[in-house]
């Protein structure tokens, strides 16, 4: 080698040598601006670390959960279509197009949790929408709230181990609080975990002449597979009390059950009392899904919000 040569490759080490002197250097002073390597906070969580359910999803998004069953969620609003497929390898599709898998699915507490990174990639695809706002449904009349059950008698046992007594009050509560705040006098047959008699039940409609008597329970079944919410009325209530029972029946679908319809059946409530009354049986409470959503204090509110929303309807 030419002492030329050695002399030009001894400065291009030398060169070298400052140079990753000076890297070093630079990421140390970097890396102590970092935050949280001195005691500052944590950054947040990313969507595509944390679990979500499909609400959390759907309120993210601006959509409305339609449909909920054993392999799929849908998920609308008038742009767009959503459909997540809970199975192993399920993809999730946005108006029929793919987005790919939805990835790893979980089941917490009777809780279908989902990758928080769905929210982004669903958004991503959605058609843009921009939603006219609707005004919250009012009226004025007076309704007679009757949570079944209570005290010695708890109702049916859910898959998940509440009293169908419990569930029925705490539906009935939030359906006061909103009948209220939407300008309906409301009168419960309990406000508490107490018996009261069939009779007397019908009674309180009665004594003060109630638009509206609605009394709330969970379905069960042996079967449990069997699902969805059905409305009640007697067997000889005039077709003005039918009409209320499909309004309510209607506007329960915005919680995301499916219906079973109105359908005609002689309870003692229903045919003691005097004006238009309706018993709904809110969803099985021996299907584990349904009976999960139904001791869920979020999906109580979408339920007593749908519900009072029927009632409203009914009242106009």
């Amino acid at each position: 080698m030419q002492s030329g040569e050695m002399a030009d490759n001894r400065a291009i080490v030398r060169s070298s040598r400052r140079l990753t002197i000076g890297l070093v250097l630079a990421g140390v002073l970097v890396a102590g601006c970092q935050p949280g390597q001195q005691g500052g906070e944590r950054p947040p969580v990313a969507d595509d670390l944390r679990t979500v359910n499909v609400y959390e999803i759907a309120q993210a998004l601006g959509l409305k959960v339609t449909d909920i069953t054993s392999t799929h969620f849908t998920l609308k609003n008038p742009a767009n279509i959503v459909m997540i497929f809970t199975y192993p390898g399920g993809h999730a599709y946005v108006n029929a197009t793919s987005i790919g898998e939805v990835g790893d699915v979980a089941v917490v507490d009777g809780s279908t949790r989902l990758p928080g990174s769905l929210i982004g990639r669903i958004r991503n695809a959605m058609e843009a929408y921009r939603e006219t706002p609707v005004p919250t449904p009012t009226a004025s009349g007076r309704v007679v709230i009757d949570a079944g059950h209570g005290g010695k008698d708890p109702g049916a046992p859910a898959a998940n181990g509440y009293d169908e007594k419990t569930i029925n009050l705490q539906v009935a509560q939030k359906l006061r609080s909103i009948l209220n705040s939407r300008g309906v006098y409301v009168v419960m047959t309990r406000d508490g975990d107490t018996f009261v008699e069939l009779e007397e039940r019908a009674d309180v409609a009665n004594r003060m002449g109630a638009d509206l008597f609605v009394s709330l329970h969970a379905d069960t079944a042996s079967d449990r597979s069997v699902r969805g919410y059905t409305i009640y009325v007697a067997d000889a209530a005039p077709w003005s009390t039918v009409k209320m029972a499909e309004a309510i029946e209607n506007a329960m679908g915005a919680a995301g059950l499916s219906s079973r319809g109105v359908r005609r059946a002689n309870y003692k409530v229903l045919v003691r009392t005097q004006g238009p009354a309706v018993l709904i049986e809110m969803g099985f409470i021996s299907n584990s899904r349904e009976a999960s959503l139904l001791t869920d204090g979020a999906f109580q509110n979408r339920l007593a919000q749908a519900i009072a929303d029927g009632i409203c309807a009914c009242l106009k």
